[in-house]
């Protein structure tokens, strides 16, 4: 029997769309929210038994995995530990972790919550005799369907705003990745139980693109003209840090500004020889979302 978290979410609803079309007959058991959609599930036509809980609560975890041979943990990296030790606990085959390119930040506060998290698991599965083998998958930027918090913000400031700031002048590389892929992905790496050599493979988006070519482009099929205006990276930052302090941390985007002066591309060579990882390229996913923006 197969464990899914998340499949409701962003990333998560593609890799349903992937059981779905490539017909999947195994039991499938989700472990939901009492607020979840669940109308693709139930339209699904798959074998599916819902569990409804919070994950936070390691006694629901525990029930989830009892009969479980595999389980692909999409919601929350933060509770990669505890979805790990319940697999080894009940001599889980699998385990399949959707975790985050985040881990290489330069800014230790934006990237050591992911390396610690990281080597918990690796700790975990360390001893020979462990019966759980893992597969970690670290997307980049994440987008698709107006459901991200990435390139859907994007889109709206290029709709809504005549002045675009960016840092340093949106030289830095970004190397967004399609959540469709990302669903592609999870299903390959499911079909291939015994044939991946590495722990961890990086999901990138077909090839880098700077982040000031990232707004043209969402101008561009838009049909808007902007106008951007290069901001420094520490000035940026301190108006960053003025913002949390007005709003009395309700409103942080220290880290984002942050990370908007550094580059976030890398390969995914590995996934591509190992799985057939093939990402579509931005412009055409980009044409996707904006395409929905404008009928919504």
């Amino acid at each position: 029997m197969l464990l899914v978290t998340g499949i409701t979410g962003h990333s998560g609803k593609y890799f349903l769309q992937e059981l779905v079309d490539n017909k999947y007959g195994g039991s499938i058991r989700c472990i939901l929210r009492k607020s979840s959609d669940t109308l693709l599930l139930d339209s699904s036509g798959l074998n599916i038994e819902k569990i409804v809980g919070d994950l936070n609560e390691q006694a629901i975890i525990n029930q989830a995995m009892m009969g479980i041979d595999t389980v692909v943990h999409i919601y929350n990296i933060e509770h990669s530990p505890e979805i790990v030790e319940a697999a080894i606990k009940n001599n889980v085959k699998r385990v399949i972790l959707v975790h985050t390119t985040g881990i290489y930040s330069q800014f230790k506060y934006a990237s050591e919550k992911y390396k610690n998290i990281e080597k918990t698991v690796i700790e975990q599965i360390k001893d020979a005799s462990c019966p759980t083998k893992v597969t970690i998958l670290r997307p980049t930027m994440i987008y698709g369907d107006l459901c991200d918090r990435n390139i859907s913000k994007f889109i709206y400031m290029v709709d809504k705003c005549p002045f675009i700031p960016l840092i340093n002048g949106g030289k830095s590389l970004i190397q967004p990745v399609n959540a469709r892929d990302i669903g592609k992905a999870l299903f390959a790496v499911l079909m291939k139980p015994d044939k991946l050599s590495k722990i961890a493979y990086d999901l990138s988006g077909d090839k880098p693109i700077t982040m000031i070519d990232t707004f043209k482009l969402i101008s561009d099929e838009l049909d808007k003209k902007r106008i951007f205006i290069s901001v420094p990276l520490g000035l940026g930052v301190l108006l960053a840090k003025a913002l949390k302090v007005l709003t009395l941390g309700k409103i942080d985007y220290v880290e984002k500004v942050q990370r908007m002066g550094e580059d976030r591309s890398y390969p995914h060579d590995d996934a591509t020889k190992e799985f057939g990882y093939s990402p579509m390229n931005f412009e055409e996913g980009i044409k996707i979302e904006v395409t929905e923006s404008i009928r919504k």
